[in-house]
């Protein structure tokens, strides 16, 4: 039998039952979660398991860890561009239309699934199955809220997905509960900081928990818990 390669949106099997649809999104955003957290050579039975399909099921769909990751890439690059459409056709104001692009982008954990996978992936290989590049449209809303004088004018188009990167890389290895709703708060803090001077337009309150000095402590434990062990004295 003929595997099958990793759909995409321009290579999707024509007719795939929805019940085969479904599995494969599940796998694909079960897969995102743990190539983030754990990087690209996580257990398979893992990322079937927070699917909630089995094993066979996932080889099914992506018949090697190589299939698996480029399918993740294009998924990811694929919604992150959709993302960007949105926003830009969005009836907002350009610097909330950046916003709203920036939390999706997040959600999709672009700065920490992608940066895992480096090495792992052919550029061609991944960009030819994306149908719509994020970069041109997220553009055009830095042009945007730059002209309506909301945006800083000394912002380029990298401190963005840079900044995306920082802030999503997860913490204490992936098994702290509010590593998403924080990741969030953080963002915002950086987007107030994108604003044009005397464009004062905060939010009244930052979103997601608000980490104590006794929670950070806690937090500090776990990241350190993490590291290996430092070398004995001589």
């Amino acid at each position: 039998m003929t595997p099958d390669r990793a759909p995409t949106a321009g290579t999707e099997p024509p007719r795939m039952r929805a019940d085969a649809r479904r599995n494969r999104e599940q796998i694909l955003r079960a897969a995102r979660e743990v190539f983030a957290a754990q990087g690209p050579d996580a257990p398979l039975d893992e990322i079937a398991r927070r699917a909630g399909v089995g094993v066979a099921t996932l080889y099914r769909r992506f018949p090697d860890r190589a299939d698996l990751i480029r399918g993740v890439a294009i998924d990811v690059l694929t919604a992150l561009g959709e993302a960007a459409l949105t926003a830009r056709d969005a009836e907002v104001e350009p610097f909330e239309a950046l916003r709203a692009f920036m939390h999706a982008a997040l959600d999709l954990k672009l700065g920490s699934v992608m940066p895992a996978l480096i090495g792992r992936l052919e550029a061609d290989d991944v960009l030819d199955g994306v149908r719509q590049d994020a970069a041109d449209p997220v553009q055009e809303l830095v042009t945007q809220a730059q002209a309506a004088g909301t945006l800083r004018p000394d912002v380029r188009f990298g401190d963005l997905p840079l900044m995306l990167m920082r802030v999503s890389r997860p913490l204490a290895g992936g098994q702290l509960a509010e590593d998403g709703a924080l990741a969030h708060r953080q963002l915002e803090i950086y987007l107030d900081g994108l604003r044009a001077p005397g464009t004062c337009d905060q939010r009244a309150t930052l979103p997601g928990p608000a980490v104590d000095l006794g929670w950070f402590k806690r937090i500090r434990t776990r990241l350190i818990g993490h590291q290996p062990p430092s070398r004995p004295r001589a």
